[in-house]
């Protein structure tokens, strides 16, 4: 959307996507898709040459007039010996978890605080506009909603539409996990995060029936966001 809003306004964009078959979906003016794991975006570590080469690839769609454009780095780039991209929620079978997502994510938000402060203040929890101080309000919002009662929250902003807004509430909660699962374990690798987040987690649970009522509606834009939820 921020792409579309810069481009109405005669400014070119171009990015960089990690996930092909989302991209095509939403379908920025111009996207170049890498074969690198999530977090890694520009690919490997430590190696320049690389990293160079994946940028000048995106700047190079800049040349293209006009979109969706949507190209793939070179397949003869070497994406090294990086893991895969995390599992998806529809691989993952959930197991027995907590019933309390409220209560979880006060405590997950700890763990969170740690990871935060060893980097610096870097986080990815930011997309909502909602502190992570008032998550347990942000949960409760969700189980609402997925129980299938029509419900909204206070500090939603009025130009915001619903499903977007749960979309960055879900994207929030996602990142301060995987954060604090970095705190609890700091060698922890994407895949190894991704399947304890989807089998074992309370608010895991909740997302899919977050997913599960936003993908039954009619709406294009409410299956979006239930695409981006879980898929």
């Amino acid at each position: 959307m921020l792409a579309r809003a810069l481009e109405a306004r005669g400014i070119s964009t171009t990015s960089i996507s990690l996930v092909r078959e989302h991209t095509e979906k939403v379908k920025p003016p111009r996207a170049l898709w890498v074969p690198f794991p999530f977090g890694h975006a520009l690919g490997r570590p430590d190696d320049p040459a690389l990293q160079h080469r994946v940028l000048r690839a995106a700047l190079d769609l800049l040349l293209e007039p006009a979109g969706p454009v949507l190209r793939d780095f070179p397949e003869d780039a070497e994406p090294g010996d990086q893991p895969g991209a995390p599992p998806q929620a529809s691989v993952i079978e959930a197991r027995s978890t907590p019933d309390d997502p409220a209560m979880e994510t006060t405590q997950m938000r700890r763990y969170w605080e740690q990871w935060k402060d060893a980097q610096g203040g870097r986080t990815a929890v930011a997309l909502s506009g909602i502190p992570p101080t008032r998550f347990r309000g942000v949960v409760r919002f969700l189980e609402e909603f997925a129980a299938g009662r029509d419900t909204d929250l206070e500090d939603r902003p009025a130009e915001m539409p619903l499903p977007n807004f749960i979309r960055y509430c879900a994207d929030d909660l996602k990142a301060l996990y995987y954060e604090a699962r970095l705190a609890m374990k700091p060698g922890a690798g994407g895949e190894e995060i991704a399947r304890w987040f989807w089998s074992e987690t309370a608010i895991a649970a909740l997302l899919r029936k977050v997913r599960d009522r936003l993908d039954a509606s009619d709406d294009p834009r409410w299956k979006a966001a239930a695409f981006g939820i879980a898929r």
